[in-house]
Formats: C-alpha cells, structure tokens, sequence
C-alpha cells in the first residue's frame, strides 16, 4: 500500500503529464485522491498543475473541512465537485477535471461525444455526456454532473472542460486522456467529411468485450 506521501507524489506527477499536454493553462484543473471514507488528498488552489511538489498537496474530510494545509496553501475551489462524486459513486478512488483543448471544444459547441468511432473508445469510454453549466466552485456543477455518476465514468462540463474519475489516480488520467484522443480524432474525421461510425452490432461486440477483459468502473453498456 502506498504511504501519504507517495500519493501526493504520484498527485504531482499527473498535475505535471496534464500540464505538459496542454490539458490544464496556468493555474486551471484539479486532482483528488480518496484515502479512506472520511479522508482525501486534493491539489490546491491557484497553483499550476506542473509545478506542484507534495507539500503544496492539502488534506479534507468529506464535508471539505481542512483537515492540513501547509502555510499559503487551500483546498481547489472545485472540491464539491469530486466530493459529490466520491458521495455518489463509492467504487471511486480519483477525480481528475481538466480543460484539455478538443474535448473542452466540443464542451462550449455543446456536442456531446456519442459517435462510436474507434474501438478503444468504445470499450473504455463508449460515449461521453455534457453535464449543463453551473457556476465553478458552487452547488450547481455538482448538481448537473449528478444525473451522469451511474452510467459514465467521463463527463464533459458545458462550457467549462471534462472531469473523470475511476478507482485509481493513474486509470482517472489515462480516462482523461483517451477522452480527449477521442474528441481530437472526431473533430479531424469531421474536417475529412465525416466519420464512418461503428455498426450497432459492432458496438455491441465491443461492450460485451468489457466483462471479458473484467474492466471496472461505469459504462453505458452497462445500461443494455
């Protein structure tokens, strides 16, 4: 089991691949890990994702009450965010929200990424909503992406960015990533004439692959 610091290392280690992507601009974006029931590990607030070291890393209980801080240092304006995740969906052990450029695109278009396109997408994704608009760092956010937590595990925020969230840092990221390979690959195919979608029965092979490969986490094949 890794120690605290160890995951305010690792943390700091996905702040840093978001950054140097071009997921996240200047001060934008924001990680948490689950600890235990009562404990989690969130980056702070007004500080670049790629320049992070663990003593920047705060600690929270489930109502967002401080728990330790170190001096200058606050909780992400967003934390009810990932704490209405982490209340609604208890398999989840990370959230990651970012503003990576195509996938947040879609976001402002108001274009949910449904197009079954490519077979990784399918399996790992199979398609993601848009959670309405909210205000950052209120109720309303947590309230519109609510309505998702059951059947997806990626949700685009309108006119905002994407968040996602598994039961791991590292699968939270890579979602996160293969979220936003997914929207750039939709928006080129849509500058080449459009995108030759998947079959339904092809879809539907790609979802039962899910139970084959016993991949976790939640997924609209789930709701077939």
């Amino acid at each position: 089991m890794k120690t605290e610091f160890e995951i305010k290392e690792e943390i700091c280690e996905i702040g840093k691949r978001i950054y140097n992507k071009g997921m996240v601009a200047a001060n934008d974006g924001n990680i948490s890990v689950k600890l235990n029931d009562n404990e989690f590990l969130c980056t702070p607030t007004g500080v670049s994702k790629g320049f992070m070291t663990p003593e920047y890393i705060c600690k929270i209980d489930k109502n967002g009450t401080v728990l330790q801080a170190n001096n200058g240092y606050k909780p992400s304006s967003e934390i009810k965010m990932h704490l209405r995740v982490y209340k609604e969906r208890p398999d989840v052990v990370s959230v990651v929200h970012a503003h990576p450029m195509y996938a947040t695109a879609f976001a402002i278009a108001g274009i949910p990424l449904t197009q079954p396109i490519m077979p990784e997408a399918v399996i790992t994704l199979g398609s993601v909503p848009i959670a309405e608009y909210g205000t950052p760092s209120t109720e309303e956010i947590p309230d519109a992406v609510s309505k998702y937590l059951p059947n997806y595990d990626a949700v685009l925020l309108q006119n905002h960015g994407a968040l996602t969230y598994a039961d791991s840092l590292l699968s939270a990221y890579y979602k996160m990533e293969s979220l936003e390979f997914y929207a750039q690959l939709l928006f080129l195919a849509r500058q080449l004439g459009g995108p030759k979608e998947l079959s339904e029965s092809q879809v539907q092979t790609l979802y039962a692959l899910r139970s084959h490969y016993g991949m976790t986490g939640r997924h609209p094949a789930d709701q077939c």
